[in-house]
């Protein structure tokens, strides 16, 4: 069996958030106070719930970008999704993830 890490839906590493006011890459305007995140892979509308590690504090957000683009990094979070989980401060954390829906 494979660890859950090597599945796409589900991993751990680091994340970063992001507040642009430009396109995704899903074609939406970024909007720093929606729960949202950029992953490299997961389709576009995928719900995910991620755990910040160090505080064990979660929030759901909706993928519709592509990234991050920084090796360790698995996830990029709006502004209103780092703040859910406490790493507004710290600008990265570790996290983990899985795929709800």
């Amino acid at each position: 069996m494979l660890p859950a890490e090597s599945f796409a839906g589900n991993g751990c590493g680091g994340a970063s958030w992001y507040a642009l006011r430009s396109k995704t890459a899903s074609g939406e305007r970024m909007n720093p106070a929606v729960l949202t995140a950029a992953h490299r892979s997961l389709a576009f509308g995928t719900k995910v719930k991620v755990t910040n590690r160090n505080n064990g504090r979660t929030v759901v957000v909706r993928i519709n970008d592509r990234g991050p683009f920084i090796r360790g990094r698995v996830l990029d979070l709006s502004r209103a999704a780092a703040q859910n989980i406490g790493m507004v401060s710290s600008g990265t954390a570790k996290v983990c993830y899985q795929v709800i829906s």
